[in-house]
């Protein structure tokens, strides 16, 4: 009975983060950088722009991950141990945006020097302080929808930049990898929400206002390019 109240409890968030991503992809294709990537309108500046821009939440999200594993309790050993596995995962994940980024003729020293833009700093400030808190679990609503661009948007986005700018797979490798394994970190958070967690009251509302905020600052984000 038991595990088929949490079965149903999960069901029930899963379907209202599928409402919360549906509006957010509706967002995501009027953002003025990702319509002219759907135009086929992109310039090799453009994308450059992106990478430069994208690395700083991609350095900032192993980070948080880590964060939250460590505001997790005792109670919860298996779910502290899967976020320290997906903190791990992604750790070096820029390293691939910095390759892209100057295979494209990225500048060394800008890279370096390279910091988040407004709407960057609002994610990231509004991550780090949601896994601040004790039992971070409203963060698999997050996750849902920064995972969910890889799985559902990611190969689409590379290969029209890819034919776009005549470019080859490692020049876009970022955007390929994480169309690949992004699947993976998806079924983890079913798996989270399927584990006992939503008897918590109010976890369920939690999870689905997070993705909502995280949704509408990763937009922010793509609006802010290249504002510091």
């Amino acid at each position: 009975m038991e595990m088929k109240s949490s079965k149903t409890a999960a069901q029930a968030v899963m379907r209202q983060l599928i409402i919360t991503w549906t509006d957010f992809e509706s967002r995501l294709l009027k953002v003025p950088i990702i319509e002219r990537i759907m135009r086929d309108q992109l310039q090799l500046e453009d994308y450059r722009q992106i990478l430069l821009n994208h690395r700083q939440q991609v350095i900032e999200g192993s980070r948080w991950i880590a964060r939250a594993s460590s505001s997790i309790d005792n109670r919860y050993p298996e779910l502290r141990s899967t976020f320290i596995r997906h903190a791990n995962t992604e750790h070096r994940d820029y390293q691939m945006l910095d390759a892209n980024y100057l295979s494209v003729g990225g500048d060394v020293e800008t890279l370096a020097n390279s910091e988040k833009n407004i709407g960057s700093e609002a994610l990231s400030a509004w991550m780090f302080h949601q896994a601040s808190q004790p039992n971070p679990f409203d963060l698999l609503g997050a996750m849902f929808i920064i995972e969910g661009l890889g799985k559902q948007f990611a190969r689409t986005f590379a290969q029209k930049i890819q034919k776009q700018l005549r470019l080859s797979d490692d020049q876009v490798s970022f955007y390929l990898y994480h169309a690949d394994h992004d699947e993976e970190h998806i079924g983890e958070l079913e798996d989270a929400l399927q584990s006992g967690i939503l008897s918590d009251d109010g976890l369920a509302g939690r999870i689905a206002k997070t993705a909502r905020v995280t949704a509408r600052l990763y937009l922010l984000q793509l609006e802010e390019l290249g504002n510091y």
